[in-house]
């Protein structure tokens, strides 16, 4: 935990936006492509997305899931994160959206 956390110091990114970093980071042919610079301001906009929009029980509406899917893929092809790549990043930022939101309601 120590060590993500200095990690996310040393990108300059909070703990929500590193989540999501690491996401897109999975992805080599992303890095090499987009660099870090652009991995990490994709990261900033998805959690700025992902918190204006889920309302307290989007993890168990599907309809909100799919309208958080689509936000998500809109953002990556706004950024040209590589298009084979999408859907596997796309459903690893929602998974780490749900257990970001699963933390948030254990901790309320």
């Amino acid at each position: 935990m120590q060590k993500a956390r200095q990690r996310g110091e040393e990108l300059v990114l909070s703990d929500a936006e590193l989540a999501f970093y690491d996401a897109l980071e999975v992805n080599d042919s992303a890095v090499k492509i987009l660099g870090d610079q652009a991995l990490r301001a994709i990261a900033r906009e998805l959690v700025e997305t992902v918190r204006r929009n889920t309302t307290i029980d989007w993890t168990v509406r599907e309809s909100a899931k799919t309208k958080l899917r689509v936000m998500v893929k809109h953002v990556l092809r706004r950024h040209a994160y590589p298009p084979d790549k999408q859907e596997q990043a796309t459903q690893t930022v929602v998974l780490q959206a749900e257990m970001m939101a699963g933390n948030v309601e254990k901790d309320a």
